[in-house]
């Protein structure tokens, strides 16, 4: 019997594996937090399913998410992704994923890691919420805003209070899986303070 799922992922078996296996887990590596924000970034005024079916044109693009190797790109590679059909290409979005690798760069040199920096505003454990449905799932909240105003001062772009909290929960910060989903308990399980 199959297990019972959030219904957002049903839609086509990518969609799934992506809820089964990734959406939630709490992320503590910088590299991965970069490719999940660079992703999220891109998502902003998107639908997710629009950035996953691309996601290994993304990879590619950006140098397998090598956050030094985005920080030095040039407008010269600008003008070059915004020829590359195989991601989305808004020059606002592509300029904004150099920015961001900038101050990305910036908040290890000032903290010693993202990570730690990110995970400083839940006090380095995941929330876990508790919802029945997924329409009671908020669309963002006041910790995803400050966070979001806290990276925009530090020099990031698209990042606005619904992008962050969706980074949030790709990465685990917060865990909405629906508490029937069969993931809801494997998440929370993963928890450093379990």
């Amino acid at each position: 019997m199959e297990p019972f799922r959030c219904d957002w992922c049903l839609a086509n078996p990518t969609y799934i594996a992506y809820h089964d296996d990734e959406w939630g887990v709490p992320i503590f590596d910088d590299h991965k937090l970069f490719e999940a924000l660079l992703l999220e970034t891109f998502q902003a005024g998107l639908s997710w399913w629009a950035i996953l079916k691309k996601r290994e044109h993304f990879r590619e693009a950006f140098h397998d998410f090598d956050l030094h190797r985005v920080a030095q790109l040039t407008a010269y590679d600008v003008e070059k992704l915004l020829l590359n059909k195989g991601i989305i290409r808004n020059k606002g979005k592509i300029t904004a994923a150099i920015t961001n690798a900038r101050s990305f760069i910036e908040i290890q040199k000032e903290v010693g890691s993202f990570s730690e920096y990110m995970w400083s505003f839940t006090n380095g454990v995941p929330i876990q919420n508790r919802f029945e449905q997924t329409h009671e799932i908020p669309q963002t909240t006041a910790l995803a805003i400050q966070m979001s105003n806290d990276l925009k001062k530090r020099g990031f772009k698209y990042i606005g209070k619904i992008t962050m909290y969706a980074h949030m929960q790709a990465v685990g910060m917060v865990n909405d899986h629906v508490v029937d989903c069969f993931r809801h308990k494997e998440i929370a399980a993963l928890s450093p303070n379990n």
